[in-house]
């Protein structure tokens, strides 16, 4: 139990909860706290899925700790002269190059830096009372977590720029007909339909599941061409592992598989 993030597993499935009240606002520690957790349960063969909740009943998150804001002037100036990412930015990098995939369970304020780390899980699930949006325009700035850039990969340009231009915020009906969000459903469900999602996906390969997730991240930009080699050895790699020979046999044998993650 950390001072902001506690796990609990739920067989193979991890749920961690940002708990920073009142609206959960990702400080500098928090984000901290929260990638220490996360490179934890990823080296843990035995997790399989992480689903994201925030806790208490205003909201997933809310956005960043804007108190923070006139500190992060020289540290960002350092980091932009390193080259490197910092804050939501270098979480989602490491969200990316996880092995283990992630679910957002969304309820209430889902906002800023809050829908920047939402938009770094594979799979968004959203309570029908959440609200949605970057806001970071009002306050005189851009989306630094990824927004200009998470965002129209999963909406489109012209939405996206409707969110970061404007700062208006929309429901979780919207974001679904927009497709930020992968599933809406009752107010107070979306953490237990996010378990669903992640229970579904842990019973699967960990081989087949990586692959996915390593594709959908390095060839979205691609000619189509050059995406269709790299899912052909995607497939061969399958194929040819341990996971892939059993859930051939388990089919034929008709049992159900035993995935071993190898």
């Amino acid at each position: 139990m950390g001072e902001y993030i506690s796990t609990e597993t739920d067989g193979a499935v991890a749920v961690l909860t940002i708990d920073n009240p009142p609206v959960n606002a990702l400080s500098a520690a928090l984000l901290e706290e929260l990638e220490s957790e996360i490179d934890r349960l990823d080296a843990d063969d035995d997790v399989r899925a992480i689903v994201l909740v925030g806790a208490g009943e205003r909201a997933f998150v809310a956005g960043a700790d804007i108190k923070e804001f006139p500190s992060l002037r020289e540290a960002a100036a350092e980091a932009h002269e390193r080259g490197s990412a910092r804050g939501i930015q270098k979480l989602g990098h490491r969200m990316d190059a996880a092995r283990t995939p992630f679910v957002a369970a969304i309820h209430g304020f889902c906002l800023g830096g809050g829908l920047e780390l939402a938009m770094c899980c594979d799979i968004r699930v959203a309570a029908e009372d959440a609200t949605l949006g970057q806001p970071e325009i009002k306050l005189g700035l851009i989306p630094g977590g990824g927004g200009t850039q998470r965002l129209p990969r999963l909406v489109g340009i012209g939405r996206a720029q409707y969110l970061n231009m404007t700062g208006d915020q929309i429901g979780a009906a919207q974001a679904y007909e927009w497709g930020l969000v992968e599933k809406v459903v009752a107010a107070g469900d979306a953490r237990q339909a996010a378990l669903e999602i992640a229970r579904t996906i842990a019973s699967r390969s960990p081989v087949s599941v990586a692959v996915l997730r390593e594709l959908a991240r390095t060839t979205r930009d691609l000619p189509l061409e050059e995406g269709l080699r790299r899912e052909a050895d995607g497939f061969r790699r399958c194929l040819e592992s341990e996971d892939g020979a059993e859930g051939v046999a388990a089919f034929l044998e008709k049992r159900e598989p035993k995935f071993a993650g190898r």
